[in-house]
């Protein structure tokens, strides 16, 4: 480890060399490539640089440790314990940023949200969920985009799929994915019980073409009459498109569109990215003796979090957190939450790449 750290440090003293040339500032693209790999590395260099402190801090504290003086022998003896234990924190540092990364984790997300059990009611929480993600994008700068939209009367949501596109979209999104549970009493409930109703949230890595190849026979694309707002248009234009991937036998439609051509494009950007994932969690299942890919870890079928309106809570069951702010939560503030889950899957990975 000692080595890879040195031939990081050299690299990024290379790098700073290198960007402060004016050959490499004459070429825009070149020098946005040299400042991207300088960013990856500096945690790394940092955290490194950090350690070789604490180490010579720590040796200068030899000569008082045999100090004939008692008093000053203590006083060293405790600054010593709190070397060591920094030194140690330094360490699995040090070993987290030099874990691989997900190669997928610069990518910008596809959200998929779709109600589940629970009816009408379920439907309104698919809808604040779709919110509370649209908020969390505003309030990281993220750009956000509606590709399809299944409503219900009542302003609930069947089925909503939208794209986020932000630097870190993906690795602060990722573990997103599974059942979320809320617990309330519903608006026409007439005896105070609560309800509890479920929607189902999938986050998926952006695809670009180059990430899945897709042959023009594998498609079978359909076009029908849109349903849903549209007037007169709606029943002269069959503008919805229905693709099917027959390999897979995956479906996405898209109709929210006047535009035949804008729903085959954003109908082919939901397939890609569905496809990526699909490919990602083979590869994850052929592979049963290393970890599960970050893209396999969102079980649809796992209850990952449930949202209690009586008490105020929020709890995601993986790693026991709990806090009690959940309009905040409901209003795009994730960040505590999606920390504590990410904290928890670095320790998992760093345990299993110790093995």
């Amino acid at each position: 480890m000692l080595e890879r750290l040195q031939e990081i440090e050299a690299r990024y003293r290379e790098l700073e060399g290198e960007l402060l040339s004016p050959r490499v500032w004459s070429d825009p693209e070149l020098a946005a490539r040299l400042g991207r790999e300088r960013a990856e590395l500096e945690p790394v260099v940092t955290a490194y640089r950090h350690r070789r402190e604490l180490e010579a801090q720590r040796s200068a504290l030899e000569p008082l440790l045999a100090d004939s003086d008692a008093t000053l022998r203590a006083m060293a003896e405790e600054e010593r314990a709190a070397l060591d234990a920094a030194l140690e924190a330094s360490q699995a540092e040090i070993k987290r940023l030099l874990l691989p990364s997900d190669p997928v984790d610069g990518k910008n997300v596809i959200v998929e949200v779709r109600s589940g059990a629970g009816g009408e009611e379920a439907a309104l929480f698919a809808q604040e969920l779709w919110r509370m993600y649209v908020r969390y994008a505003e309030r990281r700068g993220w750009r956000w985009e509606e590709l399809s939209l299944s409503a219900t009367e009542l302003g609930g949501v069947r089925e909503v799929v939208f794209a986020i596109a932000g630097r870190g979209a993906f690795s602060r999104l990722k573990y997103e994915s599974g059942v979320h549970r809320v617990q309330r009493v519903p608006a026409t409930e007439s005896q105070g019980r609560i309800h509890t109703s479920t929607a189902t949230v999938a986050v998926l890595p952006e695809a670009e073409e180059v990430d899945v190849v897709i042959q023009p026979e594998d498609l079978k694309v359909d076009t029908f009459r849109s349903g849903g707002a549209g007037g007169q248009h709606v029943n002269k234009t069959e503008s919805a498109v229905r693709i099917t991937h027959l390999p897979t036998q995956m479906v996405v439609i898209c109709q929210d569109e006047r535009s035949q051509l804008k729903n085959r494009e954003r109908a082919m950007r939901v397939l890609r990215a569905r496809l990526l994932d699909h490919y990602a969690r083979k590869a994850a299942e052929e592979q049963a003796h290393a970890r599960r890919s970050q893209v396999g870890t969102g079980d649809r079928s796992e209850r990952i979090r449930t949202y209690n309106f009586p008490q105020g809570r929020v709890t995601d069951h993986r790693v026991g957190f709990t806090t009690h702010r959940l309009a905040q939560v409901l209003d795009g503030d994730l960040d505590e939450i999606i920390d504590a889950v990410s904290v928890s899957r670095e320790a998992q990975r760093l345990g299993e790449a110790a093995l």
